[in-house]
Order: C-alpha cells, then structure tokens, then sequence
C-alpha cells in the first residue's frame, strides 16, 4: 500500500514474505498467489506491498537468468503487489526445526554475505516499479557479538566500503537507486543505535543506513526520538522500518506470568530477553527466554521479548506486547512535518511458532492474520495524517505461471 506524507513523500507498506517458507523461485512465485494476493484482496487494496526474503539459492538464480527476474516482476504486476524492499537478514534455511544463531551466519566478515546483499539488491533493481524513488534491503547488523575478534570490525568495515561502492555501480548501470540497511538486534555487534553510531558511523549516507526493527528498539529500552536523533547525528539514515512489537511482562516473578511466558519458549528462534531495573539506565538481558526462565534475569522489572507479536491482538493478560512504543516509534517517523523514512515493512515471522492457541492453523486463519496487522499499521498512519494513495483501475495481467 502507498501513502501520501503532508511533505509530498510517498510512503510505502509491506509485508515481509519471510513469514512463508519459500527457498526456490517456484515457491516464492507460488506465495504469492497463495498468500500475498489473498490478503490484499482482504484488505480491499488495489495495491499491496509484500516485502520479498528471497534465499540464497532463490537469489543465485534470479542472478543469472534476466528472464527470471521479469518472470517474478509479471507474477507481482499480475497479482496487484508491488517490492521495493528486499529482507536479506536470514540467507537461508529460515524454516528450518531450529534456527537460532545460524540466522546470522555468514556474517559481515565472511565474502559470502557480501555477494549475497549486492546480488539481492541487483534483483531488486529490477523488480522495482518504474515510478518508485528507491530501493532497500535490510541486513544484519555486522555479526552476533561472539566471536568477534580482533581485526573483524576492520575486515567487516572494508566490506561496508565495497558494499557502497557497487551500491553506487549498480545505480550507474541501472538507473536505480538501492540503499541497504543495517538492522540492531539485541545480542549483535550492533544491538542498539548506540552502538549503530559507533560502529556504522562515518558510511556512506546515500548508500547505507539504519533499518530500524521497533520490536528491537523496545527490547533494547530505547526511547524512540532520542534513538533517532542519535542516529541522525552521527549521519545514519533510516532506510527501512520493520514495524514489529515485543512481547512483555510487567510482573515476571508473578507465577501465572511465568507460565505464560514459557508457552513463548520454542525451539526455532532466538528470543532474546531483557529488563531494565527501576531507577537505572542500565539494560541487562540473556540470549533466550529459557535462560531467563531457569533463573538467568532479575524478575523485579519488567521484561521484554525478542518475539515478534502480532501487532493487532495482544497476548492474555498478564502478559501484553509493546504496540504502544510502536505507535510512539511511528509518530517519530512520519508525524512530523518530513517523513523520516519511507519504506515501512510489517515483520511478524512467528505466526507458526505462536503459542498453540494464538496460531493460525490453516492458509486462512495466516491471510486474516496479515491482514489484519495491515490494517492496525493503515489505521496508525491515517492518525498521523498520511493520505492513502488509490491507484486507478488498470487492466491486470494473466499471472504468469
């Protein structure tokens, strides 16, 4: 969906694909009709924007066959979608029983993670529509914290400069402008917009940026403007927004929360878990919620959960999510009197891993579920003033495949 900000931007919402697990270009092609198409026609959209996660392999493919890559552009253009964003974090095996660590491997010192974002954001290039302003694409920030040894952030830094410099090529070749973004995560190199200015400061700012995950940023305790004006300080622009909530409990140490809490502890992903006492600045966490369960953090705060909640439903209380620090985040992008970003991408991966009861159990109940968070994000941005841009009626092509 496209949005007019009061400054003239066009503002864009998507939803990643990452939720659906697709890793050949058959499967990708195939979510589309069986999942994106369907949930805008359920928000009665006449254009929805699907942030594609497109595997290594997928990638490697659409590389080298053009004809590929028009393919998947007919396939978007048929169905009523549109990519301007590309979530190259995971690089492969997303689905797999346990992901874990493994989603940031390769990481920024490896040569490997490097072709992969240049060639994602190739792809994109051209899969962009024609009257798009830019690109983006997301990725990790840098590497999990261990290990890092010394010399890595030299090694993963004269990637970054390689990255801006065929970033810059590609936008000669093409015509087409892409930027990448590097995503603070709790438990990274760069886990927070602290460390994001002190490890990702000095970049190219027409290249490379910030994207900024509200779930992370209200895991970490940030507070939303003071986050982004360290950013702009140290000269890092948002170039995409994961709009994301995180999973809290205001009382930990209350039984019933704690039964609660552990209904989230599942296998496939990391869930990482954080407090900040009352009356300090200082944040303490441990990397998975089982560790905080077994007795690994203060229960005497209020944790927050690097879960992915549904934006529109919150848990059973007593336990809640965070979507307030997201309106709040929102209300500092694009309530003010410039849009601060114009790439925002809904990111709610763990539908499948929800607590039995919460889990959509079929195709339609994963569709409603999108869709609804859609609509919770479409409702936030017309209170902050942002027009919905309704596109004429044109005639639609037969899907390709």
């Amino acid at each position: 969906m496209r949005f007019r900000h009061g400054d003239g931007t066009t503002v864009h919402l998507a939803y990643c694909s990452n939720v659906h697990q697709a890793e050949d270009l058959d499967g990708v092609v195939r979510q589309l009709a069986s999942h994106a198409e369907p949930v805008r026609e359920a928000l009665g959209a006449d254009l929805l924007g699907i942030g594609l996660w497109l595997a290594r392999d997928v990638v490697t493919e659409l590389s080298a066959r053009p004809d590929a890559v028009r393919r998947l552009r007919a396939e978007l253009t048929a169905r009523g979608l549109e990519t301007v964003t590309l979530n190259a974090f995971p690089y492969e095996g997303f689905h797999r029983e346990v992901v874990k660590k493994d989603v940031y491997l390769p990481d920024w010192t490896d040569p490997a993670r490097l072709r992969y974002t240049v060639d994602c954001a190739r792809v994109l290039a051209g899969l962009l529509p024609e009257d798009a302003r830019r690109g983006s694409v997301s990725t990790l920030p840098l590497a999990w914290r261990t290990p890092w040894p010394a010399g890595a952030r030299d090694t993963a830094r004269r990637a970054l400069d390689q990255l801006a410099s065929r970033l810059a090529a590609l936008e000669r070749d093409t015509g087409r402008a892409i930027r990448v973004g590097f995503e603070p995560e709790p438990g990274c190199v760069v886990e927070n917009t602290v460390q994001a200015a002190r490890e990702l400061g000095g970049l190219d700012p027409e290249r490379l940026g910030v994207c900024l995950d509200t779930c992370h940023l209200a895991v970490q305790f940030e507070e939303p403007a003071q986050a982004l004006r360290r950013l702009a300080d140290a000269g890092l622009p948002v170039v995409k927004v994961q709009a994301s909530s995180a999973l809290q409990a205001d009382d930990p140490a209350d039984p019933e929360a704690r039964r609660a809490l552990a209904r989230f502890a599942e296998p496939r992903f990391l869930h990482q878990t954080r407090t900040a006492p009352r009356g300090t600045d200082t944040v303490l966490g441990v990397d998975d919620l089982p560790d905080a369960l077994a007795g690994g953090l203060d229960p005497g705060s209020p944790w927050r959960v690097h879960f992915h909640a549904p934006l529109h439903a919150a848990p059973e209380p007593p336990l809640s999510t965070t979507a307030s620090e997201l309106t709040t985040a929102l209300g500092e992008l694009l309530g003010g009197p410039r849009a601060v970003c114009d790439h925002v991408e809904v990111e709610t991966y763990t539908w499948s891993v929800l607590p039995e009861q919460l889990r959509p159990h079929d195709r339609e109940g994963l569709v409603a579920g999108i869709a609804a968070e859609l609509d919770w994000a479409r409702a936030r941005f017309t209170e902050l003033g942002l027009v919905e841009a309704a596109r004429a009626a044109r005639p639609r092509k037969e899907p390709v495949s």
